[in-house]
């Protein structure tokens, strides 16, 4: 998949001779989970079979960040997460990242049509949830598509709402609601991986060695979403690539401060000694353990950890413990728009 982030570039690859051109979808695709693998695969059936390029596009943050900054989601995965995801389906031949800026948010539906749709990325063809709105004041939907595609020579498909298995939508939306309950399987279930996050391992206060289980800090990037406080088990990749079960602490450690800003997120990856500090890493939940507890002793703390350490190595060592994250399910969510 080739990644493109200006219109001229997008043109020059979606229309490099008379006639050719595009299915395109649009959304933000955060996530990159189940239902968007449906549509993705959609996508991909229909440019085979018209001999069209396959594209997807999509932006360079949330434009809520843009157009509420104060309510805007807390993204699942991060820009360079999401194109890792999205390259990985094998289902694109190119995606184009927009830059979602005040100016971008001013621009009109029928102006983002004829920029973007027609002149850049030459489409014969748009796929786009059934719910999809773009433009100023979402003032673009599918029947918009619809009138303009009739008069400027492409198709639209608007792709309804389907359920997973016990009817649960496919949906970012219903993700980051889990992940705020702290179900990382159910999120697991939806995303069809584990969730993860990443960042540099930073340096602490030691506490963890002291107590006889040394952490790796992660620093998370403050716009992506952490499920609840609370001990996990999963898995923790080096910068080497090599994946390591781990015992993950979400949170603000009460037992030693009263108040804390903001959670931290420590890592104590079993059976490693190793220095990680300065190291990129990326931290995978699997399953929760229990939640955060404020505990009358250090002696008190350090036996639950002792026995959450256990608990970890027995979930993650547990037939089926990664079954979550293969391929499956032939739901479909609208991409957020």
């Amino acid at each position: 998949m080739r990644v493109v982030e200006d219109l001229s570039e997008l043109a020059g690859a979606t229309r490099p001779g008379e006639g050719v051109g595009a299915v395109v979808t649009i959304g933000v695709y955060d996530g990159v989970h189940r239902g968007h693998h449906a549509v993705l695969r959609l996508v991909r059936e229909l440019a085979d079979a018209r001999g069209l390029q396959a594209v997807c596009v999509t932006f360079d943050r949330h434009p809520a960040e843009v157009v509420r900054p104060d309510s805007a989601p807390k993204l699942i995965t991060s820009p360079e997460q999401k194109l890792e995801l999205l390259a990985a389906t094998g289902f694109l031949d190119l995606c184009f990242v927009l830059h979602f800026d005040e100016a971008r948010s001013r621009e009109t539906a029928e102006e983002f049509v004829h920029e973007v749709l027609v002149d850049a990325a030459g489409a014969r063809l748009v796929v786009v949830g059934s719910d999809f709105h773009f433009g100023r004041s979402r003032g673009g939907d599918v029947a918009l598509l619809q009138r303009m595609g009739a008069e400027l020579g492409f198709e639209v498909i608007g792709v309804g709402l389907e359920a997973a298995a016990g009817g649960t939508i496919y949906s970012s939306t219903r993700i980051r609601e889990l992940l705020a309950e702290g179900d990382v399987a159910a999120a697991a279930a939806l995303l069809g991986r584990p969730h993860e996050v990443g960042g540099r391992v930073e340096e602490g206060d030691r506490r963890g060695r002291e107590l006889g289980f040394p952490t790796a800090n992660v620093a998370v990037p403050a716009r992506v979403c952490l499920p609840a406080d609370g001990i996990y088990a999963g898995t923790f990749v080096t910068a080497d690539g090599i994946e390591r079960p781990t015992a993950i602490s979400l949170g603000r450690r009460p037992t030693f401060y009263e108040q804390a800003d903001a959670s931290l997120l420590e890592a104590h990856v079993l059976d490693f000694d190793g220095d990680l500090y300065g190291q990129e890493a990326k931290v995978r939940f699997r399953s929760r353990l229990r939640g955060e507890v404020r505990f009358e002793s250090v002696d008190a703390l350090v036996g639950q950890i002792a026995l959450d350490v256990e608990q970890t190595r027995r979930v993650l060592s547990a037939p089926g413990s990664g079954d979550e994250t293969a391929e499956g399910g032939g739901g479909s969510e609208a991409p957020e728009g």
